[in-house]
């Protein structure tokens, strides 16, 4: 009878962990940090394939420990909402003080780790998690200004890369920041959008008017506005070693139309449909946009 039990168990521990440290999303902000470390190394930053199974292993951590401690503090609230309430805490398979000590572990496992790259990537990450713990968390049930702190931590991954890799903060990782923190507002906003009944359950503000009307609709159009313009800095020249050639910039640009074509029509229609595709437009973008930044490094 035990032994039908323990494999039972340890995937039981195995699907909770992927649960509280949310794996698809710390899987994605991975990518972003690898994607940020590939544009970062030259000759002079040589490519260290230690270092990037260092920087993967402690992103993961980084964002593990965040969504767990998260967990911790909106336990209560998650087991009001159908998107969370059978997560680990809430739905009673695990404890809060289980959880705590996962999530600290995570936290020092990260940052150590992050400081053996250097002491700036260590830093950054350590910031990461007290925003988004501390700050963010907290905000989500005052005001729709949550979002904004959020997109602080949620712009960091790309430009964590950069720094693994060089291990200096300038205008190449700033600008990185730059592109994933326009991107934050129509991505979430789209999720406050079709989750907008989930997350009043909770009492979440998660949209800047606080309404699924034109006000937000407009807000998520002008931020992709700014998102396209961000992302399209590198191909002006003023952003030191990171650069992207004529080429890269058109498609760049193209694919910042295509996400703006579904915030338009998000303001046309507003319907919880048009968000989710807008959500998945944006998710695709970022992926898509780093991709070319990549190849354009390389083929260039």
């Amino acid at each position: 009878m035990s032994t039908t039990q323990i494999p039972f168990s340890f995937k039981s521990i195995y699907i909770d962990f992927k649960a509280i440290t949310k794996a698809g999303l710390a899987i994605s902000v991975v990518f972003s940090s690898i994607a940020g470390y590939v544009l970062g190394f030259d000759n002079d930053h040589p490519f260290s394939w230690v270092v990037l199974l260092k920087l993967a292993i402690g992103g993961y951590c980084m964002v593990g420990a965040s969504n767990a401690f998260n967990q911790v503090i909106e336990k209560d609230l998650d087991a009001l909402m159908d998107r969370t309430k059978d997560r680990p805490v809430p739905a009673g398979r695990m404890s809060s003080n289980l959880a705590l000590i996962v999530a600290s572990l995570l936290t020092i496992f990260g940052v150590v780790l992050l400081y053996t790259i250097n002491p700036k990537s260590a830093m950054f990450g350590a910031i990461s998690i007290f925003l988004y713990t501390s700050i963010y968390t907290p905000l989500k049930t005052m005001t729709s200004l949550s979002v904004f702190v959020g997109a602080f931590p949620g712009a960091i991954p790309f430009m964590l890369g950069w720094v693994a890799a060089t291990g200096e903060f300038g205008i190449e990782a700033g600008t990185l920041f730059l592109i994933q923190f326009f991107w934050q507002f129509p991505h979430f906003w789209a999720i406050g959008w079709f989750l907008f009944e989930d997350y009043e359950k909770a009492g979440f503000f998660m949209l800047p008017t606080g309404k699924k009307d034109k006000g937000t609709a407009l807000q998520i159009i002008l931020y992709t506005v700014w998102l396209i313009i961000a992302s399209l800095l590198p191909a002006l020249g003023y952003t030191g070693r990171l650069f992207i050639t004529p080429v890269a910039a058109v498609l760049v640009f193209l694919l910042g139309i295509w996400m703006l074509f579904y915030a338009v029509r998000l303001y046309k229609i507003r319907t919880a449909k048009a968000a989710r595709t807008l959500m998945l437009v944006s998710v695709s973008y970022i992926t898509l946009l780093q991709l070319i930044y990549i190849f354009d490094k390389f083929l260039r």
